[in-house]
């Protein structure tokens, strides 16, 4: 039989692989020392790069869940390793915004989708008795990734103009690839008859699987697209948020983006990073929750908590109140960091774990449309000049979104 490390060693890998992963959602942070050595980018320009990789992250995640089916996790690990070095071999060399969008948004974009699905499908199974707990484990990695990475590179590149960037860019894909290309020789899959020790207390028996189903199938399910549609009307009112995250602090606190002061913008930059922070604490807390409460109570209370903190940052927009946005970004945070662990939980419950990497590609997809969530809060203000209109908007989604998710109901008998 082959030796195995303590599924918790692999647990360890998978979060160090998913932080250094997420960096491409730090891209905000990186692109500007980019923006300011060639400025007649524009904003809307360089936009597109985030956009690309995006797209690319989410067929990154499909065709790894393809490709899972046929070969070990390592390879797509070894595969994430070469896209990553040569993404960011490309991105340092770019002169042009096409060589930025080949190589940060389709090269690293990719890569970062192949070693999402290797960890999220293979360390996952390690786990079938705490699915939710071990989803909000590495997915606090992925999402606090960005912003421990954005906090590294703003310390070592000065956004002056200069080409300081070109050279952290390619230092940054040398240490990630290298960590890719370690951790493919230590993550491996669970054999088939494997079994996850026995609890040391007497405790509840944990909810199994409902039936274990082929994807094909299970786009014939009505769960599957009211869950899927729940994902991106939650997703949406997400990616709507972050986008303007910067903007909807300044105006609370009362501050003129022009003359504003080194201070001041360090001020903001930590008040929106508390979104981050506590989005990665969410994930373990509501992947916990998930385990302990089930699927219904976890998705209610996590919109609920979301909701509120639409509501509280209109309230500290309106009284100009630091307290309570501060409170409102880390409630924010929080809530939203009930939707990945629930999608990865959701897709090993209701469809087993068997053909879990491409099942949960697809829902991953919600990516690819709530994506424009950024664009519709942007539309909303410029036709309303005010940040309530997205706010009361993205209210109205999270409700359309928790009566989504009360009309999932799980399948009687396997087969229907």
């Amino acid at each position: 039989m082959k030796k195995t490390l303590n599924r918790w060693v692999y647990a360890i890998i998978g979060v160090i692989v998913l932080l250094l992963a997420g960096m491409v959602y730090s891209w905000t942070v990186m692109s500007s020392p980019i923006a300011a050595m060639y400025p007649e980018w524009t904003k809307a320009q360089l936009s597109l790069t985030f956009t690309i990789t995006m797209f690319c992250f989410c067929l990154g995640v499909f065709f790894g869940g393809l490709l899972l089916k046929k070969c070990q996790p390592k390879i797509l690990l070894w595969l994430s390793a070469v896209l990553f070095i040569l993404g960011f071999l490309v991105s340092s060399r770019a002169q042009s915004l096409l060589m930025l969008y080949l190589g940060f948004g389709i090269l690293a974009g990719l890569a970062s989708g192949f070693a999402y699905n290797a960890i999220m499908s293979s360390v996952g199974k390690w786990f079938p008795d705490k699915q939710g707990l071990i989803s909000g484990l590495l997915l606090m990695g992925y999402g606090i990734g960005s912003f421990i990475i954005g906090k590294i590179y703003t310390a070592v590149t000065p956004s002056d103009g200069g080409p300081a960037w070109r050279s952290t860019f390619l230092i940054f894909g040398i240490i990630v690839a290298i960590v890719m290309a370690i951790a493919g020789f230590f993550i491996v899959r669970p054999s088939d008859d494997w079994q996850a020790p026995a609890p040391k207390k007497a405790a509840k028996k944990k909810a199994e699987s409902y039936e274990e189903i082929n994807t094909i199938t299970m786009l014939k399910r009505p769960s599957c697209w009211l869950f899927f549609f729940w994902a991106v009307l939650i997703s949406t009112a997400w990616f709507g948020i972050v986008s303007q995250g910067s903007p909807m602090a300044m105006e609370a606190m009362q501050i003129q983006g022009g003359s504003a002061s080194a201070a001041q913008m360090s001020s903001i930059a930590t008040i929106v990073g508390l979104i981050s922070i506590f989005n990665g604490i969410g994930r373990i807390v509501f992947g916990w929750l998930f385990d302990k409460l089930g699927r219904l109570l976890t998705m209610i209370i996590g919109g609920v908590l979301f909701a509120c903190g639409m509501l509280l940052i209109l309230w500290s927009i309106k009284s100009h109140s630091t307290g309570i946005l501060v409170v409102s970004y880390i409630l924010t945070g929080f809530s939203f960091g009930s939707v990945t662990p629930t999608i990865s939980a959701f897709t090993s419950l209701f469809y087993g774990l068997k053909n879990y990497p491409t099942n949960y590609s697809i829902f991953n997809m919600n990516l690819l449309i709530a994506s424009f969530g950024s664009t519709l809060a942007g539309k909303l203000f410029d036709a309303s000049g005010s940040y309530a209109l997205i706010l009361l908007v993205n209210v109205g989604l999270i409700v359309a979104a928790l009566i989504l998710a009360i009309l999932i109901k799980k399948p009687k008998t396997a087969g229907k």
